[in-house]
């Protein structure tokens, strides 16, 4: 009975009439193995052919065409041959978890205590250092927007540019005129709650009535 080959979906074959080569990746990392080069006997057969014909041509050409159908063929069994290897090569650093059936391995994603890779049986102690972690950055925001900071300086009714309309410099706060081309700011202002314009010595909005 032939023998199976069980991977089938983490390798990529990157043989070529020359030899015979594979990249086995994790399924969970993305890490992995290349197998080692194998050379093809009958690529480097065809060659010799080839080059043979396209010099003196009659019975050498045809000898190359015949070489090549032969290779074809060869060719496959030996590719077949050759990835079978491979695996048997490769196969002792990796191993197929039962729960989800991802090729990992079994030096980074396989929890041996546990017998299932990392994803299906995370590591408790890197999640717990993660959760921390995450706890503490959520804690550190939450005390920073409960603090009360003196924004006076940079908020008001007034509208605010952050840099000139004119050349585009950027301005300070309370800038009046620019100060690379001179520009006059517009001063315009405009109620903190409604957005409604107003007068420049308004101290309640004449639309919602909000204290300026």
């Amino acid at each position: 009975m032939t023998e199976l080959i069980e991977f089938t979906e983490n390798y990529e074959d990157q043989s070529t009439d020359r030899g015979f080569q594979w990249e086995f990746h994790c399924q969970r990392c993305g890490n992995g193995f290349r197998s080692k080069f194998k050379p093809s006997a009958t690529g480097v057969a065809s060659d010799a052919l080839d080059f043979a014909g396209g010099l003196l041509g009659g019975i050498f050409g045809t000898a190359a065409d015949v070489g090549n159908r032969v290779h074809s063929a060869t060719w496959e069994r030996s590719h077949d041959a050759n990835f079978s290897e491979a695996v048997n090569e490769v196969k002792p650093f990796f191993v197929q978890c039962p729960r989800c059936n991802s090729w990992i391995c079994r030096k980074r994603c396989w929890n041996e205590a546990r017998g299932l890779c990392y994803t299906c049986a995370p590591d408790v102690k890197s999640e717990v250092a993660a959760a921390q972690a995450e706890a503490m950055v959520e804690q550190a925001r939450q005390q920073v927007a409960e603090r009360n900071y003196d924004v006076s300086e940079h908020v008001s009714g007034d509208t605010i540019a952050a840099s000139c309309p004119e050349c585009g410099s950027k301005l300070d706060t309370q800038a009046k005129f620019c100060p690379e081309c001179g520009h006059k700011m517009d001063k315009s202002r405009f109620c903190s709650q409604c957005g409604s314009p107003l007068k420049a010595n308004a101290r309640f909005c004449p639309e919602c009535g909000q204290k300026q």
